[in-house]
């Protein structure tokens, strides 16, 4: 039998990664997990990433048009109605739950201007055309959003001691192992740019501190130092240096994790399968897995469900031999709206009963676990 999940083990982290295949309803728990983190009294950022935004609907609220992120702030009061789920709620929260929704857009054009003004001061005026020809190639270059959008998150991540906890609602292995290759393929952008200048004449003794194994730290480390690096690398020794801590906060698995979503079908399970294992192997924690809509056993004797409910059981079947190290709880398919206050309360009220369930469940003895 795989572990239940504690919900209050996960909320000792800073960073949660909420991801899984498209459809199976992450945004949504994501949503749920970031609603129980603020009625424990945490300080709470949720941040989606996903270039199809939903969190706007799912809480419906409206967002502040904001660069490079629309936001919006939730403080709910005592549910009513099917939300009453537990009479302890609190009536209000101890800090409003916060809400982004990053704009890869906007991201992008912020960071190519900033590119700009950086660039400007350092190029000939016969060879500012072809810098700006350059930048707007780059614009529409293949994964320049993504680049733009992770330079954002690395920014959200440097400020996590703002918050007790941040939800990023977001595709892991796209965009964080995107991320935890960026510190090493800019070492060695900015070794190349740094040898060019050197061979111009223009910059010494700078290709040493970016040499492989050399701490990122140390072009920056003292005042003299400090006074040899070019003011053009600056920005970009300050840019490695904040992807390095990025990555080095997303492998701590004392400070960050992620919880995987998936719906009891074939490619959700292949695609979470896979994800754990890239995740694994990059040195990121795993930290528990939602398995949600899942049937009930009536389903068996609907014609219309019968095929539905046997591929869940078999796949439930290879999560329990393949994925039984990670902790999991089970979330029943509902017909409920699961939206606004009323729906995403209900939700986190559901995910938070069916997780103290299984954690009672293991404490009985067997026979008693499976009520016999």
């Amino acid at each position: 039998m795989a572990l239940a999940l504690d919900i209050d083990k996960l909320f000792k982290r800073r960073l949660l990664m909420v991801g899984g295949k498209g459809g199976v309803g992450k945004s949504t728990l994501a949503a749920s997990l970031a609603v129980l983190a603020a009625d424990r009294g945490l300080k709470t950022l949720l941040v989606s990433t996903d270039p199809a935004h939903n969190l706007s609907d799912l809480f419906e609220c409206r967002f502040s048009q904001g660069r490079p992120a629309g936001q919006a702030s939730v403080d709910w009061g005592k549910p009513s109605g099917k939300a009453q789920w537990r009479p302890q709620w609190r009536t209000r929260w101890k800090a409003p739950l916060q809400i982004q929704e990053l704009n890869p857009q906007a991201a992008l054009d912020d960071y190519l201007e900033s590119v700009r003004k950086q660039m400007l001061p350092q190029v000939a005026l016969g060879m500012r055309g072809a810098l700006e020809k350059q930048l707007h190639l780059t614009r529409h270059s293949p994964g320049a959003e993504e680049a733009a959008l992770l330079d954002v998150m690395t920014r959200l991540i440097q400020q996590r001691d703002n918050y007790d906890l941040i939800i990023f609602d977001t595709a892991p292995t796209g965009h964080t192992l995107r991320l935890l290759s960026l510190p090493g393929l800019m070492s060695t952008w900015a070794s190349g740019l740094i040898s060019q200048k050197k061979r111009s004449g223009r910059f010494r003794d700078v290709l040493s501190h970016l040499k492989s194994g050399a701490d990122i730290n140390n072009p920056l480390a003292s005042a003299d130092e400090a006074q040899q690096t070019p003011p053009a690398l600056a920005p970009l020794l300050e840019r490695q240096k904040r992807f390095s801590e990025a990555a080095a906060v997303l492998k701590n698995p004392a400070m960050s994790g992620f919880v995987f979503v998936m719906t009891p079908e074939n490619l959700p399970l292949q695609e979470t399968r896979r994800a754990i294992a890239a995740l694994e192997e990059s040195g990121m924690s795993v930290l528990g897995l939602l398995l949600n809509r899942l049937l009930p056993a009536e389903a068996a004797q609907i014609d219309f469900l019968r095929g539905a409910y046997e591929q869940q059981e078999s796949v439930l079947s290879q999560v329990s031999e393949h994925l039984q190290m990670l902790p999991q709880v089970r979330l029943p398919m509902t017909g409920n709206k699961l939206q606004g206050r009323d729906g995403l309360l209900w939700l986190a009220g559901v995910l938070e009963e069916a997780a103290r369930s299984e954690r009672q469940k293991q404490k009985l003895p067997d026979s008693e676990a499976t009520g016999q």
